[in-house]
């Protein structure tokens, strides 16, 4: 996989656009001037969370005694899972909705950004080649900072493309992330087979 291949499959998995409207029901009560300040500490949060997964990735992976080839298989059942909610979305999205007062980690930056298959496929990509992290760091800062300019002028987009408009790339974006699965898993399926053989 390459830089551009990972960057585009982390952005899907954040899935910012179809998050939008959970993020703006959360950030709503908030008024506007803390609203930016409250969804940048989040946007930190959830980058510096992913950064320890892919980072640390590997080590956890020896520590439970976990193949690479698990990973691959598992990280393609999550993500197959995530995509099908994108596809025939559910009330609350993709993660279920939470309302609070003001959020601090939960929801926004753990598990809307850094949910479980964000950090599956981070430690994925660390397991499949450890000698590359500069490339999933760079493949990591990308999508996160696609992810942050989505958030950041959510309410424009909102209008812009309206809830329809919304839904529509939601779904796109998950058929794209089904056939990303479908592939995670086979090759963790084929990288099994050649080493039982």
């Amino acid at each position: 996989m390459d830089i551009w291949s990972a960057a585009i499959m982390l952005f899907l998995i954040m899935d910012p656009l179809g998050n939008l409207p959970i993020f703006m029901s959360v950030l709503k009560t908030i008024e506007p001037k803390r609203r930016r300040i409250v969804l940048i500490r989040e946007l930190i949060f959830s980058l510096l969370i992913m950064a320890l997964f892919l980072f640390s990735g590997q080590s956890m992976l020896d520590f439970i005694n976990v193949r690479q080839e698990t990973v691959s298989i598992a990280g393609g059942i999550i993500l197959f899972l995530i995509a099908l909610r994108m596809i025939f979305p559910q009330p609350g999205g993709v993660i279920g909705h939470a309302v609070g007062d003001e959020p601090f980690l939960v929801p926004l930056a753990i598990p809307l950004l850094a949910g479980p298959s964000i950090l599956a496929a981070l430690i994925l990509l660390a397991n499949q080649d450890p000698t590359r992290m500069t490339d999933w760091s760079l493949a990591l800062v990308g999508a996160w900072a696609v992810t942050a300019v989505i958030l950041m002028f959510s309410s424009r987009l909102h209008k812009l493309l309206g809830e329809r408009g919304l839904t529509a790339v939601e779904r796109l974006m998950g058929m794209i992330l089904v056939m990303i699965s479908i592939q995670m898993f086979l090759d963790g399926i084929a990288a099994y087979w050649s080493v039982q053989a």
